[in-house]
């Protein structure tokens, strides 16, 4: 079975990155994990622009994913992040299966 993995994408406002930084990493990243119950997770910001923060989460397969999306936990994580982040920072989520992995 090929791994799944859930992408949200986040473009934040300049004067929000620190405490977004902080607050993704120490209360909703924690959060999520223990919701989704997924693999593992990363979290990246672009070097090419700076407002912009991913955080991607990894499933055994796609299955296991779209459990996830539907569970009541997905449903409290959203909101937990629209109360913390009214404004100042947008989001757009992806679900990708991986199709082919190769090692140099």
């Amino acid at each position: 079975m090929a791994k799944a993995y859930f992408m949200v994408r986040s473009v934040v406002e300049e004067p929000l990155r620190q405490k977004f930084d902080r607050w993704y990493s120490r209360h909703h990243l924690p959060m999520a994990l223990d919701e989704f119950k997924a693999e593992k997770c990363w979290r990246f910001w672009s070097a090419v622009d700076t407002g912009v923060h991913y955080a991607v989460y990894q499933f055994a397969d796609m299955a296991r994913l779209d459990a996830a999306m539907k569970s009541p936990g997905f449903k409290g994580l959203v909101a937990d992040f629209d109360q913390a982040w009214p404004n100042g920072v947008t989001r757009t989520r992806d679900l990708v299966n991986l199709v082919e992995e190769r090692a140099g």
